[in-house]
């Protein structure tokens, strides 16, 4: 009877950043006799790539880590920033797992879990374009820096993932040309601070707008550009997306709340009449734009004319897609120790209040999209409606904006470019028909 095939699996948690290095630590294991398993009960190595950027996240890495500890038969690795961040009380807290891994030990990740395995087995080192894409066929994220130099008073990321460094600008452009040759059709660009890029290079060259001019002339069909901080967004970064090939028209501007006085506390660069010029500015120059920011609710130190300063600037500028955070307290951040911490019954009421909002208006805003024509990506099929779900320049791979559903008489396949016209529209979703 033939040996049984070893089996290694991952459980990745937290954004697409982490999902770019549980592709990287899949990838340790190519050329060995481990296979990749989407089922822990067949794992003789489980992995957890965990999320320890905010208090949930922390909750859902203890409960995932605990879940995946079941099973017995399985070696048991965790990694990741909430490792980095609180190994020492993790190892005493959760003895079940084998092995601990934090970030500031990804280098010598294969030398760790071959001593852990002890059965000869030879991994790869993890390297940037050695990746399992776990995303479908067509599309991929493409990770161009790692860690930030911002030090926003609430986030832990700069302490956990270091100081911004940008990734060398060759490497990416040869990363991206191997996904085209994959079959890529779409790439998303990430970082803690996208449009940083470069910044942290001498004469600060090649920058972001370098990069995306080289990316744009690979013929992807679609580039997107996620995680950009409002202060960094050049006239010349809006005119070149506006004019550009295959960058989406889609501007994920996190912007955190729009009150001077908290943008001061927050540390954030810029003033809420600062961001409003920006937003104003992108749908002067492309009025089909779509909007996406993120918001924190709940601030130290703020106040009802905070909230409603925020409201106010939402009213005005009528976001696309929005989401809301209840602020997390994390030690080690500045904002940890300031004075006048708003209650979790406040910070809940004020985020409630600021998603009700929103609800109005992203469906004021989808009402007004019905009649459009939109391409884009087919990126599945509900059997039971009948029904296609598309990806267009409105609606980003993470799962966060809402779907585009569509009909059609012809069969599709995941990663058809189809045009489809909106019939209808609803809070978050739009409905549509194939454009035959």
């Amino acid at each position: 009877m033939a040996a049984k095939n070893k089996k290694v699996g991952i459980v990745s948690l937290g954004c697409a950043k982490n999902l770019v290095d549980s592709e990287m630590i899949l990838a340790t294991f190519r050329d060995t006799d481990y296979e990749i398993t989407s089922s822990p009960s067949e794992a003789d190595i489980i992995i957890v790539n965990t999320c320890g950027f905010i208090e949930a996240a922390k909750k859902e890495a203890i409960e995932t880590i605990l879940e995946m500890a079941h099973y017995n038969n399985s070696k048991l690795v965790v990694t990741g920033c909430f490792v980095e961040r609180n190994l020492d009380e993790l190892k005493e807290e959760i003895p079940e797992v084998d092995l601990w891994i934090p970030i500031n030990q990804y280098g010598e990740l294969h030398t760790k879990i071959e001593k852990m395995l002890n059965d000869g087995t030879k991994l790869h080192k993890m390297d940037p374009l050695q990746r399992v894409v776990s995303t479908p066929d067509y599309c991929a994220y493409l990770r161009i820096s790692e860690g930030c130099n911002n030090f926003c008073a609430f986030c832990a990321i700069p302490y956990i993932r270091g100081r911004f460094v940008s990734r060398p600008y060759e490497e990416i452009l040869e990363e991206a040309k191997l996904l085209k040759e994959k079959g890529i059709k779409e790439i998303s660009l990430i970082s803690q601070d996208t449009t940083y890029y470069g910044r942290d290079f001498p004469d600060k060259k090649p920058n972001i707008l370098d990069l995306l001019k080289a990316l744009d002339e690979m013929g992807f069909y679609s580039i997107r550009l996620l995680y950009l901080y409002p202060d960094e967004i050049s006239d010349e970064l809006i005119d070149f997306i506006g004019k550009s090939r295959s960058i989406a028209h889609y501007f994920d501007i996190p912007i955190q709340c729009a009150s001077d006085h908290l943008l001061k506390l927050m540390r954030r660069h810029g003033t809420a009449e600062g961001m409003k010029e920006l937003f104003r500015k992108i749908k002067e120059k492309m009025p089909e734009a779509i909007l996406r920011t993120t918001l924190i609710s709940g601030f130290p130190g703020e106040n009802l004319k905070d909230q409603k300063e925020t409201i106010e600037f939402l009213n005005e500028l009528k976001f696309d897609h929005l989401g809301v955070f209840a602020y997390s307290r994390e030690e080690g951040t500045l904002a940890y120790n300031y004075p006048h911490q708003v209650r979790e019954s406040t910070k809940e009421r004020r985020r409630a209040e600021i998603m009700e909002l929103q609800r109005h208006i992203s469906y004021r805003q989808n009402k007004t999209r019905i009649g459009l024509e939109m391409e884009g990506l087919v990126t599945g099929y509900d059997k039971t409606r009948d029904l296609y779900t598309l990806r267009s320049y409105w609606n980003a791979p993470d799962d966060i904006d809402g779907n585009i559903y569509f009909k059609s008489k012809r069969t599709l396949y995941l990663g058809d470019i189809v045009k489809i016209k909106i019939t209808d529209a609803y809070i978050y979703d739009l409905i549509g028909e194939i454009v035959e």
